[in-house]
């Protein structure tokens, strides 16, 4: 038996076993009603990488540089999507995801490297956004950046008490602050007028 075929044959434990559960469709509705059901799901996936943060990122670089970094923007968007989609083709063709199989093909030692090493990335990632978010509070309200990442930390705890509930709370929360800064960079471009 091949590697390919021994990878496709064996059942391994899913990791995080509450995300892989099913989504619940409606029986009645019609097309467009079972098509909402996937837009939650959807949200949260295409806020993991076009988070309102990388859009005021890019408006700022945009605003300096006018378009000679476009090239950047788009670059990285293609990256994203053949990340996505390799990622994709993992889970279904595998049954696992990218941990699982490092795990499995590497060895205990260097996936602990990995783990290590995407941990760091992750915190990177996300001390921007609460930086971020702590720099808008200090903005808006006056509130000290200190405090502001206090706000934003408990933000995040609020969060994951949510998850509890399920993911249809957090996928409602996700929808509509992300069609709030929708909206305002919608006014922000309508009052400066480019």
């Amino acid at each position: 038996m091949s590697v390919e075929q021994h990878w496709r044959a064996d059942a391994v434990a899913p990791g995080l076993p509450e995300v892989r559960s099913r989504i619940p469709l409606p029986v009645r509705g019609g097309v467009m009603r079972k098509l909402l059901a996937f837009a939650g799901p959807g949200f949260l996936v295409a806020v993991g990488y076009m988070d309102p943060g990388n859009w005021a990122t890019d408006l700022a670089a945009g605003s300096r540089y006018n378009y000679t970094l476009l090239y950047v923007i788009l670059l990285s968007n293609l990256i994203a999507i053949l990340l996505q989609s390799l990622s994709i083709k993992l889970g279904v063709v595998s049954g696992r995801d990218l941990a699982q199989a490092c795990r499995e093909r590497f060895g205990a030692k260097p996936a602990f490297v990995l783990w290590l090493l995407a941990e760091v990335a992750i915190a990177a990632c996300d001390l921007a956004e609460v930086i971020g978010s702590a720099i808008a509070l200090e903005l808006l309200f006056h509130i000290p950046l200190v405090i502001g990442v206090v706000i934003t930390g408990f933000d995040v705890l609020l969060l994951l008490l949510l998850e509890n509930r399920g993911f249809r709370y957090i996928e409602a929360i996700v929808v509509t602050l992300t069609g709030t800064i929708g909206v305002c960079f919608g006014l922000e471009i309508l009052f400066s007028k480019p």
